[in-house]
């Protein structure tokens, strides 16, 4: 079985491409997505987020197990600072993302969320 990581002499650790993706959000910031990879790129939609709001959404994933760790950031599009990311809510085929705007203003970017998740086990 080949390894889910790859380390080469003077690159980062990661998973390999071909067990990355990326997805879009249609309609708007609550909206689920779905995405079986190991570690992608989740492009929120555009709409507003008030400040000192928070949004939760599903990412259904067939790779992710009950027992997981699941690393997520706000990666990059949008005003750096202004976003808290956090996955959570891991269960077998899915979690949960909540992103809360720490920002004194709403902001409405669609922001790209990066994930990875981490076998426990």
């Amino acid at each position: 079985m080949p390894s889910q990581f790859e380390a080469t002499a003077g690159s980062a650790l990661g998973v390999v491409a071909a067990q990355t993706g990326s997805v879009t959000q249609a309609t708007s910031k609550s909206t689920g997505v779905t995405l079986n990879t190991v570690g992608g790129l989740i492009t929120m939609h555009d709409a507003a987020l008030a400040a000192a709001a928070e949004v939760t959404f599903t990412v259904t994933n067939s790779k992710v197990t009950a027992g997981d760790v699941i690393q997520a950031n706000h990666g990059s599009a949008g005003t750096g600072g202004t976003y808290l990311v956090q996955a959570h809510t891991i269960a077998d085929g899915s979690f949960q993302i909540t992103v809360g705007n720490v920002s004194g203003s709403s902001a409405g970017e669609a922001i790209v969320i990066n994930y990875l998740i981490l076998k426990n086990g």
